[in-house]
């Protein structure tokens, strides 16, 4: 199902439709995300870092709220949003907006797992690297994954399957006991 996470009603409606399809909300990975063009901050237009930070950060707190409602009804589940290595290493001169928008998901995470913890909902993230997909097509670097593999201790890209692999641990039981924690998966950047 197709929807755009920075609109509540679209994900009121997203939820309504997994709930009466699939059964009660247990997990949720928030992974939509967006950087606009790539450039300094300075040159960035106004829609564009609107688009970011709505579909970055104001897409993940709703699908959370909504997703928190359903899990505490339903006795616990698990939430894992998806970051990024930008985070902490603020991507100058590329994206700016987009790493701000990922240390307020790293912020989200940390302090929802502490409000939701007593209602049985572990929430973490996985904070990738550069990891090969379109994203780096769309913002106008096709070529970004193999021009920075260098600069990456394993000398590789990431693969989306390594990201995967990270959250699907998350959302099992054997991560039982963890919850609150920024799972950095890129390469040791």
């Amino acid at each position: 199902m197709r929807g755009d996470t920075s609109r509540e009603d679209e994900v009121e409606r997203l939820f309504d439709v997994a709930g009466a399809e699939l059964g009660p909300v247990t997990g949720l990975v928030n992974n939509a995300g967006v950087t606009g063009p790539l450039g300094r901050l300075v040159d960035a237009r106004t829609e564009d870092l609107r688009r970011v930070v709505e579909v970055n950060l104001l897409g993940y707190l709703l699908c959370c709220r909504r997703a928190a409602r359903d899990m505490a009804a339903a006795g616990g589940g698990a939430i894992v949003n998806v970051s990024s290595a930008a985070a902490t290493l603020g991507s100058p001169g590329e994206y700016v907006h987009y790493a701000a928008t990922k240390a307020g998901v790293d912020a989200l995470t940390v302090g929802l797992s502490k409000e939701l913890g007593p209602d049985r909902i572990r929430v973490n993230a996985v904070a990738p690297g550069v990891i090969e997909t379109d994203m780096h097509a769309t913002m106008g670097d096709p070529d970004r994954p193999a021009r920075t593999a260098g600069a990456t201790p394993l000398g590789r890209p990431g693969q989306p399957s390594e990201i995967a692999g990270a959250i699907a641990w998350l959302l099992s039981r054997d991560a039982s006991f963890t919850t609150g924690a920024v799972l950095r998966v890129s390469g040791g950047r």
